[in-house]
C-alpha cells in the first residue's frame, strides 16, 4: 500500500520492499532501496524524520531510523569559533544507507544483553548507559547479533557520526550557531562562545529528554560521548568516499560531548580519542545496523578480530 511523505526538496520517490517512500534527508539525486521491513524489525513506519524500524529485545525496544547515503562537509571551517586544528573540513560521499539507534545504548538494553549494568546514574535504567569501553561494546554487539535473527549491529563510522549528527546542517551544533541546556545536556559553566552560563546538571539524563535533531535522533550533541568503529588519526586532506579510518591505531573516535565537558566539545566536527580499553562516567554509545551480510563485512570481521585479540566475548 502506497505511503508518502511530503516530497519537499526531491524529486524522486524510493521504491521500497513493501511500501513507496519519499526520503526526507539531502541525498545525490539517485534512488535508494533501503531493506524494509528488516528482518528484525518488531514494527516499523515513517514519520516526519522517515523510516524508522523497531528491534526489540524482551520487552526493551530501540528504535532505528534510516539514514539514506549521500554527502557533506566533514569538520569543520577555519572561522568555526573554538574549533581544533584536527577538524580539516573535506568533503566526504556516504554510498551505503545505514540504520542508526536514535538514542545511545540504555542501561535497561545493556542490562537485558550483558546480564549487568556498569553505570554510575543508575537510578533510571532509561538513562544512556556509560562507564563502558569501546572492548565492552564490541562484546554487546557480538552477542546482540547472536540473538537477534538478521540484524547486523556494528559501531558507527566516524564519518556516518557526523553525518547522522549534522543531519543536513553545517552550523556547529544541529540546533544552529550556538546551544542552551534545554537543548543539550553539557556542563553549563562552559557555555560555547561567550554565551551566557547555563545549568549544569552533573549527571546523565535519560534518552529522548531533550529535543532531536533534523534527522529524528536524540542527544547526538552531549549526555554522553559515543563510540566510534575507527581508531583515531588525523583526516586526509582529499574528498573521501566511505571512509573507515585508519587499519590500525592505540586510540578509538569518540563523538558528542558529555554532561561532563564544555559546551565546544558537543559540536558536530569535535573529535577525541580514547584507548579501547578505557571506561568513564561519560562514555557510552550508539549502534548502528545494516541490512544484509555483505554490506557489513567489513565492519563485523572488525569487531570479531577485536574480540579474538581480547579473548573473545563472554
Amino acid at each position: 500500500m502506497p505511503f508518502n511523505a511530503p516530497v519537499g526538496r526531491y524529486r524522486k520517490p524510493v521504491e521500497a520492499a513493501l511500501i513507496t517512500i519519499t526520503m526526507t534527508q539531502p541525498i545525490p539525486d539517485y534512488q535508494v532501496k533501503p531493506p524494509f521491513p528488516p528482518l528484525w524489525a518488531t514494527s516499523w513506519g515513517q514519520d516526519r524524520y522517515g523510516l524508522y524500524a523497531d528491534l526489540a529485545v524482551n520487552n526493551v525496544v530501540q528504535r532505528m531510523r534510516w539514514i539514506v547515503p549521500g554527502e557533506f562537509m566533514m569538520g569543520s571551517p577555519k572561522t568555526e569559533p573554538e574549533r581544533d586544528s584536527d577538524e580539516t573540513r573535506h568533503r566526504v560521499i556516504l554510498t551505503n544507507g545505514f540504520w542508526l539507534a536514535d538514542t545511545t545504548c540504555t542501561q535497561q538494553l545493556w542490562l537485558e544483553i550483558m546480564g549487568e549494568n556498569p553505570a554510575r546514574f543508575s537510578e533510571n535504567l532509561n538513562h544512556p548507559v556509560e562507564r563502558i569501553s569501546w572492548d565492552d561494546c564490541s562484546t554487546f554487539i557480538e552477542k546482540l547479533n547472536a540473538v537477534t535473527k538478521g540484524l547486523y549491529v556494528r559501531f558507527p563510522t566516524e564519518a556516518e557520526w557526523e553525518y547522522a549528527c549534522r543531519a543536513g546542517t553545517q552550523t556547529p551544533f544541529s540546533f544552529g550557531e550556538t546551544i542552551n541546556p534545554d537543548q543539550v545536556n553539557y556542563n553549563g559553566n562552559h557555555p560555547y562562545n561567550k554565551r551566557p552560563k547555563g545549568e549544569y546538571r552533573e549527571t546523565t539524563v535519560a534518552v529522548k529528554s531533550l529535543p532531536a535533531n533534523p534527522w529524528g535522533l536524540y542527544e547526538m550533541h552531549g549526555n554522553v560521548e559515543e563510540w566510534c568503529a575507527d581508531w583515531f588519526d588525523n583526516y586526509k586532506l582529499d574528498s573521501e568516499i566511505n571512509p573507515e579510518g585508519p587499519n590500525n591505531g592505540v586510540r578509538r573516535v569518540m563523538r558528542g560531548g558529555s554532561w561532563y565537558f564544555f559546551a565546544r566539545r558537543a559540536r558536530s566536527a569535535y573529535r577525541s580519542g580514547w584507548l579501547p580499553g578505557g571506561r568513564d562516567v561519560d562514555r557510552g554509545f550508539r549502534f548502528a545496523a545494516t541490512g544484509s551480510s555483505n554490506v557489513s563485512t567489513v565492519r563485523q570481521s572488525s569487531i570479531r578480530a577485536a574480540a579474538s585479540e581480547r579473548g573473545g566475548p563472554d
